[in-house]
């Protein structure tokens, strides 16, 4: 007789895995701050075993000032999670979504950390609904098949 094993899903270690800060010029202290942000957010996941994998969430921040560049901010969060059990289906919103959503905190903390270090006012990135965004990526996958069809 064989016992169904049961699900388990843990964070066992985040750490940054890559953080970059540029200023490429010091005249943009010298200029009134009225800063033009673009911001690229993305997020990947590497199998590293039969129980792990490695979640990380990548954030790009370039801040425009008087039509030069003022700083560019480049940081990786990254995650060791323990999924054990979960069903098949259910995994890819596993390291789509819910392991971003523990991520995003931290990441968050690490871009405002360098950010203000590199003499800026803080940096705030808005909280993100990765479940939201899970199911419009969804959606439009769908929809990008259905068209291919």
């Amino acid at each position: 007789m064989s016992e169904e094993q049961q699900a388990q899903l843990a964070l066992e270690r985040i750490y940054a895995k890559d953080i970059s800060f540029e200023v490429p010029s010091a005249a943009v202290f010298t200029k009134e701050w009225q800063p033009e942000l673009n911001i690229n957010l993305s997020s990947a996941a590497e199998k590293i075993d039969d129980t792990h994998f490695e979640v990380s969430l990548k954030v790009v921040v370039q801040a425009n000032n008087a039509g030069e560049t003022a700083f560019i901010v480049d940081v990786t969060q990254a995650g060791i999670f323990l999924i054990d059990a979960i069903e098949e289906d259910r995994l890819p919103y596993v390291l789509g979504a819910y392991c971003p959503n523990i991520l995003f905190p931290f990441l968050r903390e690490a871009v405002n950390d360098v950010v203000v270090k590199g003499s800026f006012p803080q940096l705030l990135l808005t909280p993100i609904n990765f479940d939201a965004e899970f199911e419009a990526n969804l959606q439009r996958a769908q929809a990008a098949a259905e068209g291919q069809a």
